[in-house]
């Protein structure tokens, strides 16, 4: 199992950008200490070639951290059929205790990456490395979390073995199975229609203020990171069963297979996406006040509110046209 072509490529990844990130996190203590620009040292001039180096080399794998988080429900997805009982990446990901960890993991790692990309390529465009404190302080935290990525995503994919008998989707995420997934799939559909829908409209209206008006980051950035939470959660209760149509199975993992034309994948990539950037405005709303930056954070900012906002019509585009076209009638 461990030399399938996908796993090879996921633990190498996982390995190159964990070592990186590391060493990257090591550097950035020197940079914290040591930085200023005011000085002509030969330390300072060492610091901001290696800086530049080290940023440069994060950006690649920081966007492969992303693509990784697809490769790796792909992978479990494709590697279904091993295991006895196994329909989707639901029932891979439940062969061990490290399957579901790795992904919710994984999950974490995505959003706080791309606001670390987001940072990055707006301290590149500060003439004075603005930022560079700041970026290299949240990669030390990011810095656990990949370590942790690494070590679950080893752990699970070394003691995958194909002759374990493994819960399907249907029993996963069954109202009446008392786990926490079943839980989450046992909201009731019609109050979870309501929240989803209101928190579509507050999120974008937030959006929409702050493209017209330059205000409300704040807000905007709270709201995305609560409508993350609220379509993930509407996935579960209501919005996964109107393509199955069939009321039981609440499955977030079958949308993805070709039998639904991989749907799931653009619904994960808009829900993502939307509330990664929609964080991100947030996020360097406080840099605006930097010299260097007073015209490079708003600029950035209305590219992300735009992207969010994007996102957002996308995934409610899909939902309502297959709430619609669906011959299941919740009730």
């Amino acid at each position: 199992m461990i030399f399938h072509p996908l796993i090879i490529a996921l633990l190498g990844a996982s390995l190159l950008v964990c070592f990186l990130v590391l060493y990257a996190a090591a550097f950035g203590s020197q940079i914290l200490r040591r930085w200023d620009l005011k000085s002509g040292s030969e330390l300072q001039l060492a610091l901001e070639r290696k800086t530049y180096l080290i940023s440069t080399l994060l950006s690649y794998l920081f966007a492969l951290e992303l693509l990784s988080l697809f490769l790796f429900i792909f992978t479990a997805d494709r590697i279904h059929p091993f295991f006895i009982g196994a329909m989707c990446a639901a029932g891979s990901l439940d062969v061990n205790g490290f399957g579901t960890a790795t992904l919710l993991v994984k999950i974490a790692s995505f959003l706080l990456a791309g606001l670390w990309l987001i940072l990055n390529a707006v301290d590149n465009r500060g003439i004075d490395y603005p930022l560079i404190r700041t970026k290299y302080a949240f990669l030390l935290g990011i810095a656990p979390l990949v370590l942790a990525e690494t070590v679950f995503q080893a752990l699970y994919f070394l003691r995958l073995k194909p002759d374990i008998t493994t819960s399907c989707c249907s029993t996963l995420f069954d109202s009446s199975g008392g786990t926490i997934a079943s839980s989450l799939a046992a909201l009731p559909a019609q109050p979870m229609k309501v929240v989803f829908f209101v928190s579509l409209i507050l999120t974008a209206a937030a959006g929409i203020l702050f493209l017209i008006k330059r205000r409300g980051a704040g807000l905007f950035a709270v709201l995305s990171g609560s409508h993350l939470v609220v379509s993930v959660l509407s996935i579960l209760s209501f919005i996964s069963v109107y393509f199955y149509e069939l009321p039981t199975h609440h499955c977030p993992f079958c949308i993805l297979q070709k039998g639904y034309g991989y749907i799931g994948y653009p619904i994960y990539i808009a829900v993502l996406g939307a509330g990664l950037c929609g964080l991100a405005v947030g996020i360097l709303a406080p840099f605006r006040k930097v010299p260097s930056l007073s015209e490079v954070v708003p600029a950035a900012q209305r590219k992300l509110a735009l992207t969010a906002l994007i996102g957002l019509v996308v995934f409610a585009v899909i939902v309502v046209h297959r709430m619609i076209v669906s011959n299941l009638i919740l009730r």
